[in-house]
Order: structure tokens, then sequence, then C-alpha cells
């Protein structure tokens, strides 16, 4: 398995790999078939990161097949230019084997090489994984946003998570 970061003629299969995670959990931003994005759109989305000295994206790939990425968006304003927001996904069967440690550790290696202080995230409060693979990566809880989300009919919480560098 290989992390790298991502390649704009990643942006066909960088949108099947995130529509393939929103529809396999129940945990992401958007639901399943609710993104619209064509592949110029990520393509130029792709580009934009990857120009920027404060944002990437990190992706596993395994057998050519992007399996899981985790996406770095850093802050644009002198106030926060410190600080990364993170969103991950993984395909579901390649889930619990270590990928998103490898995706962390990679993360944390380029954020440290570009003097980033912060690293911050928001988790579905019932979401045991991610919770456990935050923890594990050094995150702690800062609070709860509350009714954060709608998801299938309910109001859930989610907890604010960060891990200072």
């Amino acid at each position: 398995m290989l992390i790298r970061e991502i390649k704009p003629d990643d942006d066909e299969s960088f949108i099947k790999l995130i529509k393939q995670v929103e529809s396999e959990s129940q945990f992401m931003l958007f639901e399943p078939g609710e993104r619209k994005i064509s592949p110029e759109e990520q393509g130029k989305r792709i580009e934009v990161m990857r120009k920027s000295d404060n944002s990437t994206i990190f992706v596993a790939e395994e057998d050519k097949q992007l399996i899981g990425y985790l996406i770095a968006m850093g802050g644009y304003a002198k106030r926060n230019k410190h600080s990364i927001y993170l969103v991950i996904g993984i395909i579901a069967q390649y889930r619990g084997l270590g990928i998103g440690t490898k995706l962390f550790k990679q993360l944390e290696k380029w954020a440290t090489d570009h003097n980033f202080h912060r690293l911050e995230l928001t988790v579905v409060t019932h979401n045991e994984a991610g919770l456990w693979l935050y923890k594990k990566m050094g995150f702690e809880i800062e609070g709860t946003k509350r009714h954060s989300l709608y998801i299938d009919g309910k109001f859930v919480d989610e907890y604010y998570m960060s891990k200072l560098l």
C-alpha cells in the first residue's frame, strides 16, 4: 500500500472514492448520491490545493486503486494560518487495517515540515471507530457541537477534536 499526495490525474478515481466512502458510511457530511461534482471540477480543486502552501490531500493506494483519503485544509486568515481542518475517509473493506494511522502519520510529517501548529476535525459522537483512531493519534475532545448534523431523521452531536503539534 502506498500513501502519497494526490495528483491532478486522480480526479476521476478520487470522485469515485469519495462517493463510495459516502455510500458506505453513515458518518460523512454528504449523504449517498448527494455530492454532485464533475471530474473537471474535481481536477481544478485538486490543482488549487496542490498550488496552495497550506492545504493538501493524501491518498492511500492499493493495486493502483484509491482506497482512502485525508484532506487537509489550512486557514487563510493571519489568525488561523497555523491550523489545518481534516476530513478522512476509507473504503469499508479497508477500515481497521492501519490505513488511517498511516494517513495521519504522513499528514503530521507534512504539517510539521510546513510549520503548522494545530490539527482539527469533527466526528459524530457515536462514531466509535473514528473516535478510537483520533484519540490513538493524539487528538483530544475540545467540545460538543450539539445537534450539528441531521442523520436518518435524528439530530446528532459531533465532537470538536484537535491535536497540537
